[in-house]
């Protein structure tokens, strides 16, 4: 298995390890509970170094980056990072990501670690018809992730970069403990908190350095396990469970995401015909009404009939509920409509309810 360079700092600590697309990561440290809640109230620090970093670089980086994706990158500039997806001719998933604008010439995609080599491959296979080259650095970085309320506080201290004039999916260039990196207002938990991307061999000097600072307000380090429950409270999608390439970006409810006036992008036409059509199915949120948790691929059932399957599931640490997504015909999506998740052989009850589960105060 692929250990990040960060793994020593996992074993001091103790972390229970498991495997994640041919990693050796860790699932939990204290307990998913506790670390779940340190993030909703305090801070966490996630080793997310697993994840791909791939460059394009050259005349045409815009134009490649603007055909792959639906969102508009043109309107990135010095210092700006955008959500967005890598979509197939049919306006499905081949993998969602972070895009950076680096310079005119260049942009960092950040992909999922379930994907690099995919995502790679696709990327590059469609480069041939751009003045690019694409690179796939993935090896080289390590990434960390600080999340929470506490996040600003505790990394201002470690820092040159001037962090409280960061933007959300804003970032800058600059030192951590000392280490060169790029900081950016970006995460994936439904907190404020920042990504940490550095090349040093030595990363575990950040890591280190911001669990120190980071003791005296209550900041934990955090596996797996609570990253998943982080992201679905606040309904943010994981590829391969909430999107995948046999669902569009329209029924996933990612819209937003969709520039069709900024011109041509792989799958424009299905997606604009799509929206004009309307979507026979879209994704929604539910909550159990009894004692169960829901699990990826349990049956859905609507007045008796198998209609779907779970996506996401888990019980909400937050929210103290049985949570998680799935798709539904839209004449069933309706917020209060009644389904029943099939649970180790039995029906149980719950509800359409609104998405996304768990939404931050901001101040």
């Amino acid at each position: 298995m692929k250990k990040t360079r960060l793994h020593s700092c996992h074993e001091k600590l103790d972390a229970k390890m498991i495997e994640f697309f041919g990693w050796h990561l860790p699932v939990e440290y204290s307990g998913i509970m506790e670390e779940h809640m340190a993030v909703r109230q305090k801070a966490g620090l996630f080793d997310v170094s697993h994840m791909g970093e791939i460059f394009v670089k050259g005349d045409q980086a815009l134009d490649l980056v603007q055909y792959l994706t639906p969102n508009n990158a043109a309107k990135l500039g010095p210092g700006k990072a955008q959500y967005s997806v890598l979509t197939t001719p049919n306006g499905t998933f081949v993998d969602d990501l972070l895009v950076y604008f680096l310079n005119d010439q260049e942009y960092l995609l950040v992909v999922n670690a379930s994907n690099v080599e995919k995502d790679y491959a696709w990327i590059f296979g469609h480069a041939e018809h751009f003045d690019v080259t694409v690179e796939n650095k993935s090896v080289e970085y390590s990434q960390m992730a600080l999340q929470g309320p506490a996040a600003e506080k505790i990394l201002r201290g470690l820092t040159d970069v001037a962090i409280e004039e960061l933007k959300v999916f804003q970032y800058k260039m600059g030192q951590v403990a000392g280490e060169e990196a790029l900081v950016s207002r970006t995460g994936y938990t439904g907190e404020d908190g920042f990504e940490i991307y550095t090349m040093s061999e030595t990363p575990h000097k950040i890591w280190d350095a911001v669990l120190e600072s980071g003791k005296h307000y209550g900041c934990l380090p955090i596996g797996l396990g609570a990253r998943d429950t982080l992201r679905l409270e606040a309904c943010l999608m994981l590829y391969g469970n909430d999107i995948d390439e046999t669902t569009t970006v329209l029924e996933a409810g990612l819209r937003w995401l969709i520039k069709f006036k900024k011109g041509d992008f792989l799958g424009r036409d299905k997606l604009l015909k799509q929206k004009e059509e309307g979507i026979n199915k879209k994704i929604v949120g539910f909550e159990i009404v009894e004692r169960g948790i829901a699990r990826p691929h349990y049956p859905v059932y609507i007045k008796g009939e198998k209609i779907s399957e779970v996506k996401s599931g888990t019980y909400s640490p937050f929210l103290k509920k049985s949570i998680g997504l799935t798709y539904l015909p839209v004449e069933y999506a309706e917020e209060g409509t009644e389904i029943a998740i099939e649970i180790r052989g039995k029906k149980v009850n719950a509800v359409v309810v609104p998405m996304p589960f768990y939404k931050r105060h901001e101040d």
